[in-house]
């Protein structure tokens, strides 16, 4: 199992924020509580969630719970909080409020995978038996977004000359995904029926979740949140800065490693089967500092928690808005997050 780098048993202390009054008179543990009961409310709420709206009659329709409705809302749970964790891993490490899980090519790589699935199914039609078209076709739209997302990140760390600087790691992300939108939109024109797919994945959406789709973001989930507990210590070190944190012997550029390939390990197994969801990682961790004042330990559950909880929301909304009618989930996290943001932004300039 991946360790983190130690920090100092005698320095441990120093490794932490100092306490703060929480802004919202909770504890941590009765926001989890208060989180874990909302997602098994959403949960109960799914089964009863339809295309032709709202219904109890569930002895009636357990067929259609039971393959639809239920994977369905299981996998939005599951998605959200790889979102959630994503985020917060991504904030801790970058030390930045605004940093959300795609900023190091993941996105870009995985809309790339995508595309290049549809292209090769156009490819396959036309009658080029390409060995690389079967690969691709073989790997399909969830393992060619997944594998996409990784080579993105994987891309970034290679042009940054790894991880040890973060500036530099955030610009070569930008340059990374640039070059990967681009090299998406030539495959699009070479293949035009590929687009209509692309759409679909851009916008997000959890509409195709099945229980294959459940079982893979659950077992991604179970991996990837102990592994980052793991990394809380480490997170509270860096919140000091890089000297102080260097001078508690961390060892910067394995640990930012370790970091970004854990958090491309969530992202990536995320947007492999929901597409791209906006805003659920970067709101997330934001919703609980505003509830509680944490170290990274709990910030990093609530986050996956609190990610959950919004994507589970944001399913039952597109689901009953405009019944029989669905919007793009990843449209209403973008409305909904942005109109938060602004919301917030606002409220920080009027105090100023």
């Amino acid at each position: 199992m991946v360790k983190p780098p130690p920090v100092p048993v005698a320095r441990e202390a120093e490794a932490r924020p100092p306490p703060q009054t929480s802004p919202a008179g909770l504890t941590p543990l009765q926001l989890g509580v208060v989180l874990v009961a909302a997602m098994l409310l959403i949960l109960l709420t799914g089964l009863a969630a339809g295309s032709e709206g709202w219904s109890l009659a569930w002895a009636d329709e357990f067929d259609l719970i039971r393959a639809i409705r239920a994977p369905r809302t299981a996998g939005a749970l599951a998605a959200g909080a790889l979102l959630g964790l994503a985020g917060a891993l991504a904030q801790g490490l970058f030390r930045n409020p605004l940093a959300d899980p795609y900023l190091l090519g993941s996105a870009a790589g995985a809309g790339l995978g995508v595309v290049a699935v549809l292209a090769a199914g156009g490819l396959l039609q036309a009658g080029l038996g390409l060995v690389a078209v079967g690969w691709l076709l073989r790997l399909g739209l969830a393992g060619a977004a997944f594998v996409g997302a990784l080579l993105g990140v994987g891309l970034t760390l290679v042009l940054a000359g790894g991880a040890a600087r973060p500036l530099r790691l955030l610009l070569c992300g930008v340059v990374v995904g640039v070059l990967m939108a681009a090299l998406s939109d030539l495959l699009v024109l070479l293949s035009p029926e590929a687009l209509r797919g692309k759409q679909v994945f851009l916008l997000g959406s959890t509409g195709f979740l099945g229980w294959d789709s459940v079982v893979l973001l659950g077992a991604t989930l179970a991996l990837a949140l102990p592994l980052a507990l793991r990394f809380a210590r480490a997170l509270d070190a860096l919140v000091l800065g890089e000297a102080s944190a260097a001078s508690l012997g961390l060892n910067l550029g394995t640990l930012r490693l370790l970091l970004v390939v854990l958090m491309a390990l969530a992202t990536g197994g995320a947007v492999s089967q929901v597409g791209l969801v906006a805003f659920v990682g970067l709101v997330a961790p934001h919703l609980v500092r505003r509830w509680v004042v944490v170290t990274h330990g709990p910030l990093l559950a609530l986050s996956a928690a609190a990610g959950a909880v919004l994507l589970g929301v944001a399913d039952l909304a597109v689901r009953s808005l405009i019944a029989p009618q669905e919007l793009p989930v990843g449209v209403l996290t973008a409305l909904l997050g942005g109109v938060y943001l602004l919301w917030l932004l606002r409220r920080q300039n009027a105090r100023t």
